[in-house]
């Protein structure tokens, strides 16, 4: 007989949805097999009981955006020779480009690892990780987190673009039967020729891979797609040698060019978007892009707010990411959206940034059917967290979301050893 155990506390909380008052998780096999009050489930159900009293039971939360292997940046950048102090954007791309030129292979298994033990230690059990070398890959795939692994790709020169296409599609269809999913991300409309977006668009669509896109990050990459001008042009081209792939402006947004080549579908996620307009926002809805957040990495970095106001407007779908340690303070998400909520506080309340960091995050991912929320037949991955239920029912998920102490992490039905 499989294993089973039922997990309550005082409350049990998803999205969208009336938070269940006693509420309790049936897990079977690390997946979910009953859902409701805890005495309806010990009347149907023979099996031990966790009982957290004065607790919440909340979904694992769903980071849409991260780079792991920088989890180690921090000290990357202190033991180098780099004179770190980027002042804009561009400075910091180059910083830090120049710090992970002192590296070797060796350094980025343990900064992955380092990274997916501070996830799940804050609750986080799903991720949308972008990886540059898919030789990494196997790190991820022996950890509990689920979610997808987006494979990175860019560059100018049409022979090493092919072949790092090639090497992306080939680790995305070795990854087919792990429990992260795969996925392509074209870096950016400024490190990739325009000429090599329709091969990702035909890769993306011949293989069924989602896409993961950084756009319209700063006004440098506006300025540049726009008229070939600005710092990017000046200080990043010549940096990385690539002068020669100057002269040939987009004339246009990154998102119209984008949609010009087909690259942006429901399964796009385009992360960042703080430099977009109203016809940008427009393209976005009609394409039924999906958005990911990063509001504290572009306080780091300087480069504006995402027009938050516009995108609901649109009914744009969000989810919130804490991008890298190389432009971020933390992998939490408590951290990111107690941030949001902060910095957004006309345009965001907690019931909206719950659904970004859950249900928003999954459908983001295209990974709704497993993670997201605590129903039946998903992953059995959920938070438990206290220090919010004096009050009651009252302003309950304001409490959860804005005071609560994070206790317990489960992912895949196994209780995280780093949590508390």
């Amino acid at each position: 007989m499989a294993e089973q155990i039922i997990y309550a506390a005082s409350w049990l909380i998803n999205a969208d949805a009336p938070p269940v008052a006693g509420g309790a998780l049936l897990v079977r096999d690390g997946m979910i097999a009953a859902t409701g009050p805890l005495h309806k489930l010990r009347e149907e159900y023979s099996a031990p009981v966790a009982d957290f009293p004065g607790s919440v039971l909340l979904p694992g939360f769903v980071n849409a955006h991260t780079h792991l292997e920088l989890t180690h940046f921090p000290s990357w950048r202190l033991r180098s020779a780099v004179d770190y102090n980027p002042r804009r954007f561009t400075d910091w791309i180059i910083q830090l480009i120049k710090i992970a030129r002192g590296l070797t292979a060796a350094d980025y298994p343990p900064s992955v690892q380092e990274g997916v033990r501070m996830c799940l230690g804050s609750g986080t059990t799903a991720i949308g990780e972008i990886v540059t070398n898919p030789a990494l890959a196997e790190y991820y795939y022996e950890s509990p987190l689920a979610g997808r692994l987006y494979f990175e790709l860019l560059g100018q020169e049409p022979g090493f673009f092919k072949n790092k296409l090639a090497a992306a599609v080939a680790a995305a269809r070795q990854g087919e039967e792990q429990t992260l999913l795969s996925g392509l991300s074209p870096h950016s409309p400024y490190t990739i020729a325009q000429d090599h977006l329709a091969a990702i668009r035909d890769a993306s669509a011949s293989h069924s891979l989602p896409l993961a896109i950084h756009l319209s990050e700063s006004r440098a990459e506006s300025e540049f797609l726009f008229d070939g001008t600005g710092e990017l042009a000046s200080s990043f081209y010549p940096f990385v040698g690539w002068e020669r792939f100057l002269g040939h402006p987009a004339r246009c947004s990154s998102t119209e060019l984008l949609d010009r080549h087909g690259l942006l579908t429901p399964t796009t996620l385009a992360v960042h978007c703080v430099h977009l307009s109203v016809a940008d926002a427009r393209i976005i809805k009609s394409r039924g892009v999906h958005v990911a957040l990063c509001p504290r990495s572009n306080e780091v970095l300087d480069v504006g707010r995402a027009p938050v106001a516009l995108f609901k407007k649109f009914g744009i779908p969000l989810a919130l990411a804490t991008d890298s340690l190389a432009s971020n303070n933390s992998l939490s998400l408590w951290d990111e959206l107690r941030f949001a909520l902060e910095i957004f506080p006309n345009d965001l309340s907690e019931p909206d940034v719950l659904r970004m960091v859950t249900t928003g995050g999954a459908a983001a991912l295209g990974i709704s059917a497993t993670c997201g929320s605590l129903e039946v037949g998903k992953r059995a991955d959920f938070q438990v967290v206290g220090n919010c239920l004096d009050g009651g029912e009252d302003r309950l998920l304001e409490r959860v979301m804005r005071e609560g102490e994070l206790q317990e992490v489960y992912a895949g039905g196994v209780q995280y050893a780093g949590s508390k």
